[in-house]
């Protein structure tokens, strides 16, 4: 699966739209990446710009972007409504799929060392990146703005984390930097069957981390308590890692409750949207719906999805897309306008974007069409991988139709859970089938290399020979992957819907067939390889899962022809 990552980066430019434009066109000149959004602002004098896309890519283009900030804006001449102390303010790499915080700070810390080696500019890693916690707040790092960083990279306190601590020309045009790791920043609005924006900020204050001040006698209108040092004594909300505040709205003729969670890890979107539910309720106002502001990490709503699904007793092994649609009828994501995932959800946005001719695209019909097509792919490794796929597939379907059968409620856990790791296999198979295409074709690539000279020969060889041991890696972990369906099958032939044992059977069936032609594939490609020692022991190792899967299949066809015939 694709590793995505999220780059917000600010820009203290907000009035130059051509300067803007020069900027986010290196964007949009780059590879692997996507712009979402560029967000200028007027008195803030600031461009706040969004890109997503794969990590070293998000990491080249961020070096350009910076660059081209560094030649287009002097820090000298800079003035707005917005703290700043450079020309590229802040960087922050957000994780979006399949990637994890600590595997992002390391993206950001190398973009950091990057920029301050090449480009000269000051750099200061801050929230997860942070080398030290005091650089964690970026207010810390940023204290006294562009004004005071002469004295402040001087300062053996605030030395930067990478680049030059003195102030010379090129820093003073430039500025510093702040680079960083930070969580997915989700806004929005949760929708009350109110006008009052009063009673709308007392939900807000009820939730938000920070709270309300603490009052002496009444909540409202008493005298705020200060303690020893002056500061005032909050009364701290109950979502962690959220901002909120009440408004009205007057296009919708509503009043919201505005938030920004900013860690989702402690507040995920379902949690806060029940939390807001529940005040809200306490205080004779109902949550009507939600509405995102900007776009949502394909986790957000599948988490939330899955929430709502065990809350009903249903399996939570059902596609994504079915999962997101309970998510957005649960929390009203379509109450005010429609919400379509293909135009909020990040991971949809990309996929839209990239131009490619996936087989998994085809319909089952131009598939086979293709599959018969004097074109050599796709071929039998591919298949057997989508063999495999229908076969897993026909076994989820038993989990699902089990938890879902009348009088069977108290067992949807237990065949929820088999429908889940039934979908996980899937997945893996149906990425096989291109993953299989794409192996064949880098041996044809291989192939085509020139050989003219002795170094190219060498060169060809070794890139032949690469790729033919990752034409046999694939259809091998086609064949490990397949074999993992028969413990679903068997499970379900064991104790799922018996109206459905003749599907788990035939899921079986598919399950041995996948297996056997990923193994030919193995065969055939073996035969090319220079490494006899390898090839030898990786067929063997599959005609050890052979031998398993045929006893299997033979012990679960029994069983099936007992129960059908009883």
């Amino acid at each position: 699966m694709k590793q995505l990552i999220e780059c917000v980066p600010n820009f203290s430019e907000g009035r130059n739209l051509e300067i803007i434009k020069q900027i986010t066109d290196e964007i949009e000149k780059s590879e692997g990446v996507m712009l979402l959004d560029v967000d200028p602002g007027f008195s803030t004098n600031r461009t706040v710009v969004t890109f997503v896309g794969t990590p070293d890519e998000v990491v080249e283009t961020a070096f350009k972007v910076i660059k081209k900030a560094q030649e287009l804006i002097d820090m000298r001449h800079h003035s707005g409504d917005h703290p700043r102390f450079g020309a590229t303010d802040v960087c922050p790499l957000v994780p979006v799929s399949n990637i994890t915080m600590e595997e992002t700070v390391v993206y950001a810390r190398k973009l950091a060392e990057k920029v301050g080696k090449e480009l000269h500019i000051p750099v200061f890693c801050y929230e997860y990146a942070a080398f030290t916690e005091v650089r964690r707040n970026l207010a810390n790092v940023r204290a006294g703005e562009y004004e005071k960083l002469k004295e402040r990279i001087a300062s053996d306190l605030w030395k930067p984390d990478f680049g030059p601590s003195q102030f010379d020309d090129r820093v003073a045009k430039s500025g510093a930097t702040a680079i960083g790791a930070r969580d997915f920043l989700i806004a929005v609005n949760f929708n009350l069957n109110t006008t009052s924006t009063r009673r709308a900020n007392a939900i807000a204050f009820d939730v938000r981390e920070k709270g309300r001040a603490k009052r002496e006698g009444h909540p409202i209108t008493g005298k705020i308590l200060k303690d020893k040092d002056g500061n005032t004594v909050m009364i701290p909300g109950t979502l962690k890692g959220t901002k909120a505040i009440g408004w009205f709205i007057k296009e919708y003729g509503i009043a919201q409750v505005s938030m920004n969670i900013t860690d989702s890890k402690q507040t995920p979107l379902h949690v806060a949207f029940e939390e807001i539910s529940a005040k809200a309720a306490a205080r004779g106002v109902r949550v009507t719906g939600a509405e995102i502001v900007g776009l949502v990490p394909k986790k957000t709503l599948i988490d939330a999805g899955r929430y709502y699904l065990a809350k009903q007793q249903r399996s939570l092994g059902i596609e994504d897309a079915e999962i997101i649609k309970i998510a957005v009828k649960s929390m009203g994501l379509d109450d005010l306008k429609s919400f379509n995932p293909e135009e909020k959800v990040i991971e949809y946005l990309l996929a839209k974007s990239e131009t490619s001719d996936k087989l998994m695209d085809l319909s089952c019909h131009a598939f086979a069409n293709e599959t018969a097509s004097e074109s050599p792919a796709p071929g039998g490794g591919s298949v057997s991988a989508y063999v495999g796929a229908l076969g897993v597939a026909l076994g989820t379907m038993v989990a699902n139709l089990s938890a879902h059968k009348p009088g069977w409620d108290e067992r949807w856990e237990e065949f929820s859970h088999w429908a889940e790791k039934g979908q996980q296999i899937k997945e893996e198979l149906l990425w096989l089938v291109e993953e299989d295409t794409r192996a064949f074709n880098k041996i044809i690539e291989a192939f085509g290399l020139p050989s003219g000279s002795e170094q190219e020969k060498i060169e060809k060889n070794r890139a032949i020979q690469d790729a033919t041991q990752y034409a046999i890696d694939i259809p091998y972990k086609t064949l490990l992957a397949s074999f993992k369906i028969f413990e679903l099958c068997e499970a379900m032939v064991k104790t799922g819907n018996p109206n459905s044992i003749s599907d788990a059977g035939v899921g079986a069936l598919c399950a041995r067939a996948s297996m056997r032609g990923a193994y030919l594939n193995m065969k055939i490609n073996a035969t090319s390889l220079e490494d006899k020692k390898l090839s030898k022991q990786l067929l063997a190792e599959a005609e050890e899962y052979l031998k398993k899967a045929e006893k299997i299949e033979a012990t679960l066809m029994e069983e099936v022809m007992k129960i059908i015939e009883k």
